[in-house]
């Protein structure tokens, strides 16, 4: 088997979305993961059906596979990064509407999930009122979800509330282990704040992994770095992703590269493609698998 690989929107922010898109497929990527926010689909803009349809006719005419991602810093509140989420004590119901949007959209894009996370727990809530939000905005989109037929990804985010893959099985476990609730897990995420390693975490998610984001990261800085300026064995990693038979979306996730989008992903699929001929090469498959 091969593995898929995306790019993720949110590193084309100076790129208008169609463009965005037609440099992702032009370079050999095969999907996209696509943040909605007020740069590329702006799920809270006038004719937002409208506009999905012709986002959805491109990527069809591109041939992109798509995953939704809903991470956009100031879409909510301009003053308040991230603000507010599925923990902050007050203004949640807005975050779950976004997720709710986001599901709609991806639902008429044929996303294969709709990607989200916890935010970050206000000094001097507990444990327990954390969990009580955010199983209670989880359970609301999980409905939306379930009417839409999505799969909804939720990610571990260092520093937010959720921030382990652990964490996840947890909210998973408090829900009562939903279908439509899985994992989406950034390679760079494990190094910077899980103890154990990728591949770890990879078993940890089992059939559950429904996401992924690559890039790389050095221990203990949630910082998105392209690969080689991290300390992620991104062979390793990808080795990982094949031995448990994940199928869908490996997406490159530099938010902060905007100014050289089509230079770092030119590098970034040349040094995806190069790692995954080596985890195959190891597993004791011929390269050609690589590039099949």
């Amino acid at each position: 088997m091969s593995l898929r690989f995306g790019y993720g929107t949110n590193g084309f922010g100076s790129h208008r979305l169609d463009d965005a898109l037609a440099v992702i497929a032009g370079l050999g990527y095969d999907g996209v993961a696509l943040t909605v926010d007020h740069p590329h689909l702006d799920p809270f803009g006038p004719d937002l059906s409208a506009r999905t349809v012709a986002v959805g006719r491109r990527l069809d005419e591109l041939g992109l596979a798509v995953v939704i991602e809903t991470g956009a810093r100031y879409v909510l509140d301009p003053w308040r990064k991230h603000e507010p989420n599925l923990v902050s004590d007050s203004g949640r119901e807005r975050r779950v509407d976004l997720l709710c949007r986001a599901v709609r959209i991806g639902a008429e894009l044929g996303a294969e999930a709709v990607s989200f996370w916890s935010g970050t727990l206000p000094d001097g809530v507990g444990a327990d009122e954390g969990w009580r939000r955010v199983t209670s905005g989880v359970a609301a989109v999980l409905e939306e979800a379930e009417r839409r037929d999505m799969v909804c990804a939720f990610e571990p985010e260092p520093g937010m509330f959720v921030d382990t893959v652990g964490g996840v099985l947890e909210l998973r476990k408090r829900l009562g282990d939903p279908e439509r609730l899985r994992v989406t897990l950034d390679v760079g995420h494990v190094v910077a704040n899980e103890t154990g390693s990728v591949a770890d975490c990879v078993r940890q998610a089992g059939g559950l992994l429904a996401n992924v984001q690559v890039d790389d990261m050095v221990e203990g800085v949630h910082e998105h770095l392209e690969f080689g300026e991290g300390e992620v064995d991104l062979p390793a990693a990808l080795g990982a992703l094949l031995e448990v038979g994940y199928g869908g979306l490996a997406a490159v996730e530099l938010p902060r590269h905007g100014h050289a989008a089509p230079v770092v992903a030119r590098r970034s699929l040349a040094a995806l493609r190069a790692a995954e001929a080596q985890a195959l090469a190891a597993m004791g498959h011929g390269g050609e698998e690589a590039t099949s």
